[in-house]
């Protein structure tokens, strides 16, 4: 059965561009399109496409409101289009809290290597949301929403440290159980590493503040993070953590010192890497090599920590396309450091945890709800 598209732009150039590329794959069908959010909105309701491509600024009615009210109503995975820009990359963030899964550059250009890499992108990001089924958002209220859709604070508790605590995150995706999905609910103790390792990428900027936010401001462990993302979105997803949670999250400079508590994430368009100098840890950022088709990788970021803390370290693979973090969970498994990944429920996307899973690397497989906890809980 073909993935039905909604495709909603006030360009009509830019709109019958994404009608041509999705229809070329037989996979696919554009059942609708619209010009205006308050349009997505009504067709979205009639038409009950499996997933919307959605632009953010737009007359009558703007993408960020669109996806609120259509995620309220019926949810179904959108896909923003977004300017690569610092105010593109704030509004695409208000997009994700919205409910959106995930977003690309309106850009064709800043997507891939060429056009039809491109496309094929599209197609692929396409089909992989559309197969996921939404449950009805459980985890945050409008008014919590619509707070974080215009950049404020939702009303929150402070924590120790003064660092406010927000409400969860809107709803993660829900699929059919898969009988590799094991909730492990024994503890895990952070003593026995030294560092947390995060890979993710389709859906993992929710995923992430998910998880980040329900650890204490008094973490014992340096976290590195490692999410797919252009370089000028992660130092606005990086502040926008750090506001969110009671640890402290910053993207990482070269020469920083991996500090308990703190989570430096990879910027986008380079390698984050780790390695041992005069008795510290530090981080080392690097170009990308032109082979290198994810721009930060996991897999360098693992590799470089396999060498560093051996089997000292506590590595989770979340949500994602592709199979970004296999091989430098396999060294650092062969290493004795210990592998978690995400399960199929609770993914956007189960491709980079699946391909940990199927490669028998993880040592436990969990629900996004049970990741944060247990790590709170190591400590």
């Amino acid at each position: 059965m073909a993935v039905r598209v909604l495709v909603v732009d006030d360009s009509g150039f830019f709109r019958r561009r994404i009608v041509e590329i999705l229809n070329a794959d037989p996979s696919i069908e554009v059942v609708g399109t619209a010009g205006n959010g308050q349009e997505a909105v009504e067709l979205a309701a009639s038409l009950s496409p499996d997933v919307i491509t959605m632009d953010i600024e737009m007359p009558v009615m703007d993408g960020i409101t669109a996806v609120r009210r259509i995620m309220a109503r019926r949810p179904v995975p959108i896909l923003m289009f977004s300017s690569i820009t610092t105010e593109g990359a704030k509004a695409t963030l208000d997009a994700l809290e919205a409910g959106a899964v995930d977003f690309l550059p309106k850009k064709f250009e800043e997507i891939a290597r060429d056009q039809e890499h491109a496309k094929e992108v599209l197609r692929r990001r396409v089909k992989a949301v559309g197969r996921r089924r939404f449950s009805q958002p459980t985890t945050s209220t409008p008014a919590v929403a619509t707070s974080l859709a215009a950049g404020s604070r939702p009303a929150s508790a402070a924590s120790p440290s003064g660092r406010s605590v927000t409400a969860a995150p809107p709803a993660i995706p829900a699929a059919p159980r898969s009988s590799r999905s094991v909730a492990d609910r024994t503890p895990v103790q952070l003593r026995d590493f030294r560092v947390v390792l995060i890979g993710t990428s389709t859906g993992g900027p929710l995923a992430l503040q998910k998880v980040l936010s329900e650890l204490p401001a008094h973490f014992p462990l340096p976290l590195l993070l490692v999410q797919h993302m252009p370089g000028t979105f992660t130092p606005a997803f990086a502040q926008r953590l750090d506001q969110l949670c009671r640890i402290r999250v910053k993207e990482a400079v070269d020469g920083d010192v991996l500090t308990p508590g703190l989570a430096l994430l990879a910027p986008g368009g380079k390698q984050m890497l780790v390695e041992a100098r005069a008795g510290q840890q530090r981080i080392r950022i690097t170009e990308s090599a032109p082979e290198q088709h994810y721009r930060p990788s996991v897999d360098v970021t693992f590799n470089s920590a396999a060498a560093v803390f051996r089997g000292d370290a506590l590595a989770i693979i979340m949500t994602g396309m592709g199979a970004d973090g296999r091989e430098g969970a396999r060294l650092l498994k062969r290493c004795g450091s210990k592998i978690w990944a995400q399960d199929e429920e609770s993914c956007v996307v189960y491709g980079m945890p699946a391909a940990v899973v199927d490669a028998g690397l993880a040592d436990r497989i969990l629900p996004l709800s049970q990741i944060g906890r247990l790590l709170a809980e190591g400590g």
